[in-house]
């Protein structure tokens, strides 16, 4: 498939909004939760930690079960899935029954997640797979924007439980769209793995030192942003900056950064190569973090916040690409799969993790612990991927 063919670029970048319109939808909700339901920051941050462990625990079960499966199907299906427990979770009295929700929702996203990845690198051409993907991020960017955005926005005028009410209908709306534009995949060829079961061939992945370095990579990649995006929300509602809960969510538009600059990012890495464009990545998230520990916002928004954003965006599309050279064929689902759960168990961790070292040392305690990340995944790219040369072919 070439870059002419408009409608699939447009229906797998709609798989991205739709799927991360959902997933951290509560960031900017965090402070109004904790004086709702008299939580703690740990507490409420769970809101966004059980949604991404759902997430890790389904992504290699459902990528080993649908290795051989309609890709289309499971994606189209997964995404109407998905608008149940976000319709569901306006229902609730209290905060235990929204992490029930929240972790349903991030049960049902990893059918789009692995199912879009494997079917980017299967439905387009080689010279055009970090391109498309590139895209693919940028609109997850813009879905994990509108997602916060709208979740604040509506929060604060309509409360929280409508904020889900709207999630649910967006994303049954973009399931419509998707069924209609979303090509069937073209018939695959066999393979000698074909009649070797899917969790077989995920095991098997678990002797591929490339697969393993890229998956520490997804961990770190989801760590960085979840931890940044979570605490920082903490940091900028207190002094000196007292943000309100709608000024939060404005916060969450440096995502739309994504929409410039991954694609650029992808078109960079065709030309200097995956290790080049991972540890540049890497670089752009350190500078980010770093000027987060400002006490001017526009300071920590702009160079801050966007640097970091920036550089995660386009450390994801590498990584995301680099699995099809990685993965053999016939196991590029379960492999996508498999690095979904390593990338949600950061994010996970992210959620939870952080509020020990704020209760150490506040914001600066966190920024460390992100940046020592940032370096441990540099070096298992650099190292990993050092037999893969500069060419992304």
């Amino acid at each position: 498939m070439g870059l002419h063919s408009i409608r699939p670029v447009a229906a797998v970048c709609l798989c991205g909004v739709f799927a991360f319109l959902n997933l951290y939808a509560t960031q900017p909700l965090l402070p109004m939760l904790t004086v709702i339901f008299h939580a703690s920051k740990a507490a409420v941050g769970l809101t966004v930690s059980v949604s991404t462990l759902g997430v890790a625990l389904a992504a290699p079960v459902l990528g080993a079960l649908t290795e051989h499966v309609s890709r289309k199907r499971v994606i189209v299906l997964s995404i109407v899935v998905l608008a149940a427990p976000t319709l569901l979770a306006a229902t609730s009295p209290g905060l235990h029954t929204l992490l029930f929700w929240r972790f349903m929702q991030g049960l049902a996203m990893p059918g789009i997640f692995a199912t879009v990845i494997t079917y980017i690198g299967e439905e387009w051409r080689r010279e055009s797979i970090a391109l498309v993907m590139s895209l693919y991020v940028s609109a997850t960017a813009c879905g994990g924007f509108l997602g916060r955005f709208l979740t604040g926005l509506i929060a604060e005028t309509l409360g929280w439980r409508w904020s889900f009410v709207a999630l649910g209908a967006l994303t049954l709306l973009g399931a419509w769209f998707i069924a209609r534009w979303l090509p069937p995949e073209t018939p695959r060829p066999h393979h000698g793995d074909e009649s070797v079961p899917g969790f077989w061939i995920a095991l098997r992945h678990l002797r591929n030192p490339r697969l393993l370095a890229t998956f520490g990579v997804g961990f770190g990649t989801l760590f960085t942003l979840v931890a940044t995006f979570t605490y920082s929300t903490f940091y900028l509602a207190d002094p000196p900056f007292r943000l309100s809960t709608l000024a939060l969510s404005y916060l969450f538009a440096i995502y739309l950064v994504g929409l410039v600059v991954t694609p650029f990012g992808g078109y960079l890495v065709t030309r200097i190569g995956m290790r080049r464009g991972i540890a540049v990545a890497i670089a752009i998230c350190l500078t980010g973090e770093a000027l987060t520990l400002s006490h001017h916002l526009w300071v920590v928004i702009f160079p801050g916040l966007g640097l970091l954003c920036s550089g995660v965006f386009i450390a994801q599309s590498t990584a995301t690409s680099f699995l099809r050279m990685a993965a053999p064929a016939g196991g590029r689902t379960s492999a996508a799969g498999l690095y979904l759960a390593c990338y949600y168990i950061g994010g996970t961790i992210a959620g939870v993790a952080p509020s020990y070292l704020w209760s150490i040392g506040g914001w600066p305690a966190c920024v460390a612990l992100v940046e020592a990340v940032l370096l441990v995944i540099f070096a298992l790219a650099w190292i990993g991927w050092r037999n893969v040369g500069w060419s992304t072919h």
